[in-house]
C-alpha cells in the first residue's frame, strides 16, 4: 500500500506530519510493500481556499491512502471519490504513523472531522 503525507520538510521517515493537507510543503510517500518513500513537493500549495486539487498536489504520484492532521471537505471528497482512503494522522512523524497506520490504529477521515476554515469564527478539527 502506498500512503502519503503531508509534512512540512524532507525528512522522510523522520518527517513530522504537517497539520493539513493542502497548504504542506511536501508529501512523503511510503511504500509498506517495500519500506521505501519518496518525497515530492506539493505542487498545488498556493491555492485557493477551498480550490484544493490533491491528485494535482501529489504530482502525479498514485496512493492507496493518505493520513492528515487536518482537510478541507472538497479535497476529502476529491480524494475519496478518487478512491483514495483519508486517514487522520496523529500529531508525530510519518514513522510513527506508518506503524499506527499499518496496524488499523488511524481512524478514517469523515467529513464531520473536516476544517472548516481558518478565519475568525471558523474552526479545524487538527
Amino acid at each position: 500500500m502506498k500512503i502519503a503525507f503531508p509534512t512540512q520538510n524532507s525528512q522522510g521517515f523522520d518527517s513530522p506530519v504537517f497539520n493539513h493537507f493542502g497548504s504542506a510543503p511536501y508529501f512523503v510517500i511510503c511504500d509498506t510493500a517495500n519500506d521505501t518513500f519518496v518525497t515530492v513537493s506539493n505542487a498545488d500549495q498556493h491555492h485557493a481556499h477551498g480550490q484544493c486539487q490533491p491528485m494535482a498536489a501529489l504530482d502525479g504520484h498514485t496512493v492507496d491512502a493518505v493520513a492528515v492532521g487536518g482537510i478541507g471537505g472538497g479535497a476529502l471528497r476529491k480524494l475519496q471519490a478518487g478512491g483514495i482512503k483519508v486517514y487522520r494522522a496523529v500529531e508525530g512523524s510519518v514513522g510513527a504513523n506508518l506503524a499506527l497506520a499499518r496496524n488499523g490504529k488511524l481512524p478514517e477521515m469523515a467529513l464531520i472531522n473536516v476544517c472548516a476554515g481558518h478565519g475568525p469564527g471558523a474552526g479545524c478539527a487538527h
